[in-house]
């Protein structure tokens, strides 16, 4: 028999033409009820660093987990034994075999998707689908196909959606945002950035590759809308380095650095990207590449005479150089690794005076707050992803747009989708604005 609350709640509803059913139900919160969260995949980023960023401000911002989602068994009663005793789960906490049941209860207000990179968007269409909230982990999509369903979603349903793009959330790229916007910087000229790491281990699971039976997990459901292949272990657990699971280096770190691209300038897609790469180090059976480039030329699709150059490079053998984000102008320079803002390498103020031209000077200031990207295979709770889901927990309260919506997700995953098919094909990729979709020539 349900209480009175609820028949008053639904009766409202109704007279709005609206009708309540489990997979529909989402509750109208009020401003002290708790937030009652479901994980959709029980993942290693999820254990060491969504979590601990979630236990940050759970207490205060009166969330909690109520159950897991998850189609291997094992990652289920991981799940159970990982929150118990920390304070982040009610007692009634539930384990679902897969998202159909755990979006079917109505004890759901919202979810943290962290599954294969390639079921982040469709996973993100179901649940807002089903009236819930969501964080879901980048990259938003592998596929545009997955990306335009999954804006579609969000837009329609106007739900609560936060891409895990957490630079969005950090205060030194909100200075260096602000300090690009105020003009003082002048046009972007050119963007270097790199993701360099010496690991090769990363993204390889074997232990678990060994110990995982296909009995025991939802073979059939994990490939979602890709072709279905005989089961295989390595594909499942290490579908970083497979594609169509995920797209290796773009989908997982290019998406973090191409965002920023997009925020400081305004842009929402490149006009056209070339890529090169191969397997160089790590032939341990991958199909994605260990060393990656591409150079997109990004501007106004209606004036080829403005513009700028983004130079991507990535390497899993070699660790010099790091992760590193420069920004140029003629002015100068944003280092974004020392979060300095520098006339480095700009025009000088005599040279500026004989050949009459107006140079931008810039200061030799800090972008303070300083919040580095984690490069590590074991992120752990690092700033960025605590300020970030901080944000999604007060927007769930409040309804206003998160730092990193899902507009901006589809975004990065235009410039992923784009420079890993230049990546495929050898070919250039361009960016048709009237169609929406890419050409390759």
């Amino acid at each position: 028999m349900e209480n009175r609350r609820e028949f008053i709640k639904k009766s409202a509803l109704a007279g709005l033409g609206m009708s309540f059913s489990a997979g529909s139900y989402a509750r109208i919160l009020g401003s002290n009820d708790r937030v009652r969260v479901g994980i959709i995949g029980f993942s290693d980023r999820f254990r060491q660093s969504l979590a601990p960023a979630f236990a940050e401000h759970a207490q205060k911002q009166n969330f909690a987990f109520v159950g897991v989602s998850d189609i291997w068994n094992r990652r289920r009663d991981e799940a159970e034994q990982y929150l118990k005793g920390k304070g982040l789960n009610d007692s009634t906490f539930f384990k679902a075999r897969n998202n159909d049941e755990l979006l079917d209860r109505k004890d759901v207000d919202a979810v943290i998707i962290s599954t294969a990179d390639f079921q982040h968007a469709l996973h993100c269409a179901a649940a807002v689908e089903a009236g819930r909230d969501v964080y879901c982990e980048k990259p938003f999509a592998e596929s545009l196909e997955d990306a335009r369903k999954a804006l579609k979603a969000v837009e329609s349903t106007k739900k609560i959606v936060q891409v895990g793009s957490q630079r969005r959330s950090a205060p030194n790229y909100h200075s260096a945002n602000d300090f690009i916007r105020s003009g003082k910087f002048g046009d972007i000229t050119m963007v270097e950035m790199t993701w360099n790491v010496n690991q090769p281990g990363r993204w390889r699971r074997p232990k678990l590759v060994s110990e995982i039976r296909k009995e025991d997990t939802d073979w059939d459901r994990f490939q979602l809308n890709r072709p279905k292949t005989a089961w295989d272990p390595r594909k499942y657990l290490e579908f970083r380095l497979f594609y169509p699971y995920s797209s290796g280096i773009p989908g997982q770190w290019m998406s973090h650095q191409i965002d920023t691209v997009h925020w400081f300038s305004g842009l929402d897609h490149p006009r056209s990207v070339v890529a090169n790469g191969g397997i160089y180090s790590w032939k341990d059976g991958r199909t994605n590449a260990d060393t990656f480039t591409a150079v997109f030329d990004y501007g106004p699709d209606n004036d080829k005479t403005k513009g700028f150059q983004v130079l991507y490079s990535s390497r899993m053998n070699n660790e010099a150089g790091g992760v590193k984000e420069y920004y140029y102008s003629n002015g100068g320079m944003i280092n974004l690794d020392t979060n300095k803002i520098s006339p480095d390498g700009g025009l000088e103020a005599k040279y500026a005076k004989d050949m009459n031209m107006q140079a931008n000077l810039l200061p030799e200031m800090s972008l303070g707050n300083a919040a580095k990207m984690e490069t590590s295979a074991n992120t752990g709770g690092d700033p960025m992803t605590s300020l970030h889901m901080l944000n999604w927990m007060e927007c769930v309260r409040s309804r206003k747009e998160p730092n990193a919506p899902a507009r901006v997700g589809f975004n990065h995953s235009v410039a992923n989708i784009m420079a890993t098919t230049a990546l495929h094909t050898g070919k250039r990729v361009t960016w048709d604005s009237t169609k929406q979709d890419m050409i390759v020539t």
